[in-house]
């Protein structure tokens, strides 16, 4: 069979496209139906779920003709005003051609910037915009007014899509902060929002406690795992149009070993494919060899997360590995792992889910990261 070089498969690490994109219809459907009918929407799950290929796949589906996206990542966000130059920046590039940027959508914002633009050689090739915002150039409130202005009068809605949104909780003073961005956003008839991060714990603080800015700001999107069945059909597609095999048995296995993650099984099944020649059927053999693979191309990563941590949260990882979930404060449990005093339990757990190694389900904690808890049992 020839191989289509202009296609890759079982891309991890990135946002995927149609390709390489499995599952998700109803998601996605109810996602671009919120997006032409100006819903705020917050998405929820977990890391490595496929929260950012969801949120384009629906970008790609809307009625470009009604309906603006605007997608930005707020990753490298540190301040207020970090974010300010890049919203605007995305607002502008994304909304605007290289003529209509100096028009009427943007004329009067960037009277008093002096701004940098950069523009590719190719002439219908997207710019980027550098606006220097400041205190001194414009107040909060016209920043976030801007996707509306732009919206007004271009007579079509605008959604905002706005990747890792927890950084704004790491913001000094992100109380006020975020009782500003919600005070202008509230108001706004054309533009919505669509509001997620990789930090399932910080977005459910942020829009799920009654005492903050942005509490019930709009849908509330959880995730759940892609079935296993969904993940079959697409790992056996894929190695099919490679001319390889594998079984449903071999299929599954690879599957629940990483417990669905969509980031890991397609990094676990891109390893697998890659040991396999022309028509050859990977087999279960091949798939522990490839685990094995995934585990020492993490290990670096893996490293680097538990250099900081202290004997005691080691030791409260060993005991979920052992099958505790949420009864760490009992002596007998404390005791055997060499937890410290049961007031040391909920400084654990809060030290353990800044650094995003652990989950909440109710009073149950378990490990992230399937990868890493596999890891962790290895170096016993």
């Amino acid at each position: 069979m020839k191989e289509d070089l202009g296609k890759r498969s079982f891309v991890f690490g990135v946002a995927v496209d149609d390709y390489n994109f499995t599952d998700r219809e109803e998601e996605s459907k109810q996602l671009c139906r919120n997006f032409e009918m100006g819903v705020n929407t917050i998405l929820v799950s977990q890391r490595r779920w496929g929260k950012t290929s969801l949120v384009k796949k629906a970008c790609r589906m809307v009625d470009a003709g009604r309906v603006m996206v605007v997608f930005m990542d707020m990753f490298a966000c540190k301040s207020e005003y970090d974010f300010y130059n890049v919203f605007a920046a995305a607002v502008l590039t994304q909304t605007a051609s290289r003529r209509e940027l100096w028009m009427d959508s943007a004329r009067d914002f960037l009277a008093r910037l002096m701004p940098k633009v950069s523009f590719s050689p190719e002439p219908n090739s997207d710019f980027s915009i550098s606006l220097g915002i400041t205190p001194a150039t414009h107040k909060p409130e016209e920043i976030l007014a801007l996707p509306e202005t732009i919206a007004q009068q271009k007579g079509k809605r605008i959604v905002v899509c706005i990747d890792e949104f927890q950084q704004i909780g790491e913001f000094t003073d992100s109380i006020t902060i975020q009782k500003r961005l919600r005070s202008v956003w509230q108001h706004q008839q054309l533009t919505s929002y669509c509001l997620f991060g990789s930090k399932k714990h910080l977005m459910t603080s942020l829009f799920g406690l009654r005492s903050k800015p942005f509490y019930q700001f709009g849908q509330m999107m959880y995730l759940s795992k892609i079935p296993v069945d969904a993940w079959v059909g697409y790992i056996q597609d894929h190695f099919r149009e490679r001319g390889c095999h594998i079984t449903t048995e071999v299929a599954t296995e690879l599957c629940t070993t990483v417990e669905q993650q969509s980031s890991y099984v397609q990094q676990l099944a891109s390893i697998l494919l890659s040991q396999l020649m022309p028509d050859e059927t990977a087999t279960s053999e091949l798939l522990h060899l490839s685990i094995s693979t995934l585990l020492d191309t993490c290990t670096p990563l893996f490293k680097q997360q538990i250099s900081s941590l202290t004997s005691y949260q080691m030791n409260f990882l060993a005991a979920i590995l052992a099958g505790h979930s949420s009864d760490f404060g009992e002596n007998a449990v404390r005791n055997e792992f060499n937890l410290g005093s049961s007031s040391n339990i909920p400084r654990l757990k809060t030290a353990l889910l800044e650094r995003d190694l652990i989950e909440l389900d109710g009073r149950d904690v378990f490990i992230s990261d399937p990868v890493f808890a596999m890891w962790l049992r290895r170096q016993k």
